[in-house]
């Protein structure tokens, strides 16, 4: 932000203009004058940081005493082209961007328009005419993240990579064991993907050979995008790459292999699991990103509501027992997990997890990776565990018959147990435990709860608007709301804008649903009554199903009915001749 303003013909500090327009006091301005001579930071965001002024407000401020606009940048239409006409790194630099060409010249927003040092370059750049506006610094970050995506510099690199290919002289087997192995085209296009991964907020990254190209897809916010790379032969050198940063055995190609790795990207530490996998025309690789750097969720940002939280946190603290997180592949099990152990990581708890893989590592806890190739088993390591004197046992995933009834039993003697399972929704995990060939009154005697949960697309702030739902639409969401009365609810759909991707959704959410073991259903449980049980779950006085709680979001306009629809089992059909089944996760 600028220290100087010029008013009425004449140099006027900025404090002194905020002072004499009574925005903040002469207190409030001595303040922020040391607070800037301590960290160096100009004063408009000294003073923005420490909350005496909102932004748009000192935005105003400048566009008046420089007779310049204030573009709002939420809802502008940008010419991803035109942004491209000034480099990335003097974009990022001066925190500007190009806004729309004029018969007059350029229009430049910019956060600071009166970095006099940054005008000049950017005329020396763009040429003599820009005309500037005063745009908010973080919607400027926003649109620089989405203009700038790295898609012409992996074309390019993976041009280089196949050039040298064809050349002859291009040794895979010394990446990454020469001195100059960070100046190769493949670790350079290795770590554009990894930077453009991040700056999209994917979280995962597919490389995917065919017969005559190689696809990069990313999944960002559940759903995958995909950029097609004509240099097949790009694909063997990325994948050899990997295996060499994993530690993977380079020279078998008909196994699958899974390692993992860490690396630093923009400023993040990303820990990189990754999967190999022979198919037709190669192998193909996935990349889970877990970002170190954002740490563990804390159980207030999982997006439960206030009631369900407040019951959540009730069954941690009950010193036995087991809770099991169920839902697909992806659905934010092990995260809703981990919020729950670093609520309860105190020094008075002892607690142990057994994972495969460990995905975050947390102070204090003893964590063990599963390794099945020399033996060390879920059900292995959970019995060594038991005799480590824990208070607390996660275990990352029931998977077989031996691990879920050494888990139950150790629930029914004194240990508070976490685990997942992979089900559709709570009612059935009992179920599927009896079913694995466990005891149902073992089940009945140490199951606490199951909460199934999925993740729901948020809907983008900036370009969320009123939609209109077709009268067969309507009779399909009335059919899953059940009780709940819709008749003069509003639904939103993402229109798409550069702040989303254009997909008109920006993150997730989580959707829960909880289900309490009462009385009637421990004694169905025990009788080994499937259907008194499920009846008994359904009449829970608090059980509330998941795509309830997807209706609940989409009503209050976090969610699309799109989305309502995508979780959902079945649908009435409109003709009433059957159900229209919708493809949930």
């Amino acid at each position: 932000m600028a220290d100087q303003l010029s008013a009425a013909g004449k140099r006027l500090r900025l404090g002194d203009l905020l002072v004499q327009q009574k925005l903040i006091s002469n207190a409030q301005l001595e303040l922020a004058l040391q607070q800037q001579k301590r960290t160096g930071i100009k004063l408009g965001r000294t003073v923005i940081d420490m909350g005496f002024i909102e932004e748009e407000k000192l935005l105003q401020v400048f566009s008046q005493q420089l007779k310049i606009p204030f573009v709002d940048l939420r809802f502008f239409k940008f010419d991803n082209a035109l942004i491209q006409r000034l480099p990335e790194t003097h974009a990022r630099r001066y925190r500007a961007l190009i806004l729309s060409d004029n018969p007059d010249g350029l229009l430049v927003g910019m956060a600071d328009p009166l970095d006099l040092f940054a005008q000049d370059e950017l005329r020396r750049i763009l040429g003599p005419t820009i005309k500037l506006a005063v745009v908010r610094e973080s919607e400027v970050l926003q649109a620089l993240d989405s203009a700038y995506r790295k898609s012409g510099e992996i074309a390019s690199l993976a041009g280089e990579i196949e050039d040298d290919l064809q050349d002859g002289d291009f040794d895979l087997t010394q990446i990454g064991l020469s001195d100059n192995a960070g100046d190769a085209p493949v670790v350079r296009l290795l770590q554009t993907l990894f930077e453009d991964a991040i700056q999209v907020h994917a979280s995962d990254i597919h490389i995917e050979p065919d017969e005559s190209v190689v696809r990069i897809r990313q999944r960002i916010d559940g759903v995958l995008d995909e950029q097609v790379m004509k240099e097949k032969r790009v694909a063997s050198a990325l994948v050899l790459r990997l295996k060499v940063m994993s530690g993977l055995d380079i020279s078998e190609k008909r196994l699958p292999q899974d390692g993992r790795f860490n690396i630093r990207v923009k400023g993040r530490n990303i820990d990189v699991r990754l999967s190999t996998m022979p198919v037709q025309h190669g192998e193909s690789v996935v990349m889970r990103l877990l970002d170190q750097s954002e740490g563990v969720f804390s159980t207030d940002k999982l997006g439960m509501s206030e009631k369900m939280l407040r019951r959540f946190r009730m069954l941690l603290t009950r010193p036995y027992g087991m809770v099991l997180v169920t839902g697909p592949t992806g659905s934010g099990k092990t995260t809703s997990l981990y919020a729950g152990i670093s609520e309860l990581n105190t020094p008075d708890k002892k607690i142990i997890t057994v994972e495969d893989p460990v995905e975050y590592r947390l102070p204090r806890i003893n964590q063990v990776q599963v390794n099945d190739q020399i033996g060390l088993t879920f059900s292995r390591v959970l019995r060594s565990a038991l005799r480590q004197d824990p208070d607390i046992v996660l275990v990352g995933e029931i998977r077989d018959h031996e691990t879920a009834e050494i888990a139950l039993r150790a629930a029914m003697t004194g240990h508070l147990v976490l685990s997942t399972l992979h089900t559709n929704d709570a009612m059935t995990s009992a179920l599927r435990l009896i079913d694995m060939g466990v005891e149902s009154f073992l089940v009945a005697s140490a199951l606490n709860a199951v909460l199934a949960q999925r993740l729901v697309r948020r809907l983008c702030n900036n370009c969320k608007e009123e939609e209109a739902l077709s009268p067969r639409e309507l009779k399909q969401l009335q059919a899953i709301a059940q009780q709940v009365d819709i008749t003069h609810s509003t639904f939103y759909r993402g229109r798409g804008c550069h702040h989303c991707n254009n997909s008109g959704y920006r993150g997730r959410v989580g959707i829960y649903e909880l289900l309490e073991f009462d009385s009637p259903m421990i004694d169905a449980l025990r009788d080994s009554n499937q259907n008194a049980f499920v009846a008994a779950a359904s009449a829970a006085p608090d059980y509330r199903p998941l795509v309830l709680c997807a209706l609940d979001y989409a009503m209050a306009a976090v969610t699309s009915v799109e989305e309502v629809f995508r979780v959902s089992a079945t649908l009435v059909d409109e003709s009433g001749l059957g159900d229209l089944t919708v493809a949930g996760e």
